[in-house]
């Protein structure tokens, strides 16, 4: 029996592992933190769940081809039934409520001075509606279950392939401009930050339509821990708090020593990789490319335990301010605020979590605090000025907070080891990514979100199956994907 040894058990090293290990190899998995899930997890604070991973999974849906990953992975089952919510989003503007709702028809009976771009916005999204990144093999690879692209599959794909090229070559922001109602403008941005490419929102939009993009119960710790549970089932390993200090031809060192493998597969950020974990570090031309041009996204998240009821609010409130708020160097004119008022798990009975996430470039900001000596300070003024202004919108959470937590870009680099503390690459017109490769050479591998274009859970389900199909196709092993 092969040995594998994989850094990180985030979502791709978490898939990597399971395929890996039903197909033959002993798998240990190591990571750095105490619980698996990497970005995409959750956390308790005085009996608050604070979800700072998943807000909509796609491949929620039973029949999608991602969704087979997660079936088959063990992260979708009995424990966490899949809600899909609908209204999406609710603009709070003044006086002015308005909801995406998964029938995009419902926005033309608001601005029917925009009826025509919603038209065309609703074409371009039934366009998607069986467009899907497609779970195949690859090609000599001996599998057990195999997995085929059919003919029918490609031609109702043809109208998003036509598509893309024309959605990729500006900007999300440029797409919402064109609609006249500033309230379905605010609303619409709510979706994706609008300086990514026009082609992320008619997808996202796309994937509410069909009717997938649902909330598994117990969000993203309860999904991540099942899929730890299944790879451990199967006879996989996890070494938690044990971070990987050094990859060589030996296999990984760590605190303790090296652990000899026969391959090792590297599923921590690729861009922190290249220059933490080779000695020297790893001058490849792809990895210049890398730490030339890539671009990070970033965000600030504030969660609060708020002590009463907001069942009566929308779920998802999109609200727009009289006055910004200012956060990490940043302004922000609207609040994405999450209401988890109905998740009985999240708060004790009668309370509610309140999650934001301000997203923006705000690194060198928190860096230069933490070297100056205020960084604390400045986290806490940043939740008591969110406080303020949310209070103002929401008068029934004032004197209610009593829990209350923020993360910054540095605290992503600290738990998750994360490029400047970023959550995935940034996907903007006409930008590729500078991605690693799966394989570098036989017997060392990457997978996760720097393997390919933009990010989020589907990419990293996606590579993760890849890689371990890579390394199987290495090693003349057979890929099995599920039991049977």
């Amino acid at each position: 029996m092969k040995t594998l040894t994989i850094i990180g058990a985030g979502i791709s090293g978490l898939v990597c592992g399971i395929y890996a290990q039903r197909s033959g190899w002993q798998t240990t998995i190591l990571e750095k933190a105490g619980n698996p899930g990497g970005v995409s997890t959750s956390w308790k604070r005085k009996g608050y769940t604070f979800e700072g991973g998943i807000h909509w999974l796609i491949g929620a849906k039973s029949g999608v081809p991602l969704n087979d990953i997660w079936t088959e992975t063990g992260a979708l089952r009995e424990n966490n039934p899949v809600f899909f919510k609908d209204p999406i989003y609710t603009l709070m503007d003044g006086g002015v409520q308005l909801d995406l709702r998964r029938d995009l028809r419902t926005l033309a009976k608001f601005a029917p001075e925009d009826r025509i771009p919603l038209a065309i916005m609703r074409f371009h999204v039934w366009c998607f509606t069986f467009f899907h990144s497609p779970v195949q093999d690859l090609g000599g690879l001996n599998v057990r279950h195999p997995r085929g692209f059919s003919l029918m599959e490609f031609i109702k794909m043809g109208p998003a392939v036509l598509l893309t090229p024309l959605l990729m070559s500006f900007s999300a922001g440029r797409y919402i401009k064109r609609f006249r109602n500033p309230h379905l403008r605010r609303l619409l941005e709510a979706v994706v930050d609008p300086q990514i490419n026009a082609l992320s929102l008619i997808y996202t939009l796309s994937s509410f339509t069909s009717g997938d993009s649902g909330y598994p119960e117990g969000g993203s710790l309860r999904m991540a821990q099942n899929m730890a549970d299944t790879f451990t089932s199967l006879g996989g390993r996890i070494l938690y708090r044990t971070p990987a200090v050094e990859v060589s031809h030996k296999g990984v060192r760590t605190e303790d020593g090296i652990m000899q493998s026969d391959a090792v597969v590297i599923s921590m950020d690729a861009r922190t990789a290249i220059d933490k974990l080779f000695n020297p570090r790893l001058e490849a031309p792809w990895a210049t490319r890398m730490r030339r041009k890539l671009r990070t996204a970033q965000c600030m998240f504030i969660a609060l335990g708020v002590k009463t009821d907001l069942s009566e609010r929308p779920r998802c409130m999109q609200i727009v301010l009289g006055e910004p708020l200012r956060a990490g160097g940043l302004e922000f004119g609207t609040l994405t605020v999450n209401n988890y008022s109905r998740d009985a798990e999240y708060a004790p009975e009668g309370c509610t979590v309140l999650t934001c996430i301000l997203p923006g470039p705000s690194y060198v900001y928190w860096k230069s605090a933490r070297e100056a000596g205020n960084y604390l300070g400045l986290k806490q003024q940043a939740i008591a000025d969110f406080i303020c202004i949310l209070s103002m919108i929401l008068p029934e959470i004032s004197g209610k907070v009593e829990v209350t937590d923020m993360a910054t870009p540095l605290t992503y680099e600290r738990y998750c080891d994360t490029f400047e503390g970023s959550y995935m690459s940034e996907w903007r017109p006409w930008h590729f990514c500078a991605n690693a490769p799966i394989r570098l050479k036989k017997g060392l591998y990457f997978t996760g979100q720097r393997t390919a274009f933009s990010g989020g859970l589907p990419v990293a389900a996606e590579t993760g199956r890849r890689t371990a199909q890579t390394l199987c196709k290495d090693f003349g092993a057979e890929f099995v994907s599920r039991n049977g």
